[in-house]
């Protein structure tokens, strides 16, 4: 081996930093005169572990440092605590990586962590965000199994929810997702998994069950994705694999003869007052199901003409319900004849339409259902919820209404032709006159179609 001649290391010594060679820790250590080591591949590692233990900072210092090879340094503080950097340029400007603390870290440990962080820097990938990321990563994913996950996305979603949506998508998940792959890693689980799961809710003729499911999938894989558990959505194109479903759409009748035909029977219903109550002011007012049957008499201003339901009663977000305002809807004369009519019976109840047993208790939804039924409407002909849309299709085609008024009577979310979010209130004297309206049109309808303005 050609000999290699002997040289007195360059001094370069920070009068801020107190930074020193491995070689100047020799010459300080007599030394004087040793070559540093030439490891395989021509690597030069300057520092010893008997250095690394022995090295501090002078007293006058801010902090030494004790340099390696390859940029690689130990920076001693003056209490003592050791560090591992990097130096590295990015962009033309100096950095440097944090690589642990000594002798946590040993020698051998830092120098292979050095070699990795050159080798992502090589690849164009910034070690220290390449560092952060896996952070991230590790605190992110302690639960990796499709249980764990989803658990953690509905704890984070639920705030944002209405109580019984949370419920519903809980119940979902427990019945339909855990007992088959809720025990199974979330990174594991492959698209035909999941699509045989899906299926099995197919196959008990659940179709929009099926199709919430799979919604519901489609939210913990992308909630997978940010938090590093899965890198795809596996749910994306699973839909075109199941049977199609377009929305559940309530029955209902928008032809005026047929519905003077219902009107009538409605009219002839032998069942119970109550019942016969809501069931003759569903077309009337057109308002959701549970929005009628829960209605209270403290809501009603029957002098007024008006029902005011609060933002808690209403199909809304949880923002909505709490900080929303109340939905009002004017009262036409006929129905104040009939809530008036009903007074006596249930003016001493909280609620409007008490239940049978419990009168804590509003009536069921199935109560106006059956009705319909026994008068000869099952749900393929006209539903409950589907006078929202008799009303919706009627004021606009037969009565010439203007469509912001209906959208705002269905207590739906309408902007102005401005764009401004529709304000109920402002034009509740229209709604008003548009609600009468269509009272007198429905008592037309029902006295015989000639009678009836179309």
């Amino acid at each position: 081996m050609r000999s290699i001649g002997i040289q007195r290391p360059s001094i370069d010594i920070q009068t801020q930093t107190g930074e020193h060679s491995g070689e100047q820790m020799r010459r300080g250590a007599g030394f004087w005169g040793v070559v540093p080591r030439c490891a395989a591949g021509g690597t030069f590692h300057v520092l010893t572990d008997k250095q690394c233990k022995n090295a501090v900072c002078p007293p006058d210092k801010k902090k030494a440092r004790f340099t390696d090879s390859q940029g690689l340094y130990l920076e001693v503080s003056p209490a003592g605590s050791k560090r591992w950097f990097w130096k590295m340029y990015l962009d033309g400007k100096e950095s440097r990586l944090a690589l642990g603390s000594y002798p946590a870290v040993g020698l051998a440990d830092v120098r292979r962590a050095r070699d990795a962080a050159r080798l992502q820097k090589a690849a164009g990938v910034h070690p220290a965000a390449a560092r952060m990321s896996e952070k991230l990563k590790a605190n992110l994913s302690v639960e990796q199994t499709l249980r764990g996950v989803a658990l953690e996305w509905f704890g984070k979603q639920k705030g944002q929810w209405s109580e019984g949506h949370a419920k519903r998508a809980l119940r979902q998940l427990e019945r339909d997702l855990f007992p088959r792959i809720g025990e199974l890693n979330l990174g594991d689980i492959d698209a035909p998994q999941l699509l045989a799961v899906i299926r099995k809710i197919e196959e008990r003729g659940a179709i929009e069950t099926a199709d919430r499911g799979l919604m519901l999938c489609r939210q913990i894989w992308r909630y997978g994705i940010a938090t590093g558990r899965v890198e795809r959505d596996i749910t994306d194109g699973l839909k075109d694999a199941l049977m199609p479903y377009r929305g559940k759409h309530f029955a209902a009748i928008t032809d005026p003869m047929e519905l003077g035909v219902l009107l009538r029977a409605i009219k002839e219903y032998r069942g119970g007052p109550i019942v016969r109550a809501a069931l003759q002011l569903a077309p009337i007012l057109f308002q959701r199901p549970g929005e009628l049957r829960g209605a209270a008499w403290v809501e009603m201003d029957l002098d007024g003409a008006l029902w005011t339901i609060p933002a808690a009663r209403m199909k809304r977000g949880k923002d909505g319900k709490e900080f929303g305002d109340p939905h009002i809807v004017p009262l036409p004369k006929q129905a104040v004849e009939i809530l008036r009519d009903l007074h006596p019976l249930t003016g001493h109840s909280r609620l409007v339409f008490p239940g049978e047993r419990d009168h804590d208790r509003p009536i069921s939804e199935n109560s106006v259902r059956t009705a319909l039924i026994a008068l000869g409407y099952k749900s393929d002909l006209q539903t409950w919820h589907g006078f929202r849309a008799t009303a919706r299709t009627m004021l606009a085609e037969r009565l010439d209404c203007d469509p912001i008024l209906i959208e705002a009577q269905l207590a739906h979310a309408v902007k102005d032709a401005n764009g401004r979010a529709y304000n109920r209130t402002k034009y509740l004297t229209q709604r008003a006159a548009m609600m009468q309206r269509w009272a007198d049109y429905l008592d037309a309808l029902r006295e015989g179609p000639a009678k009836a303005v179309t």
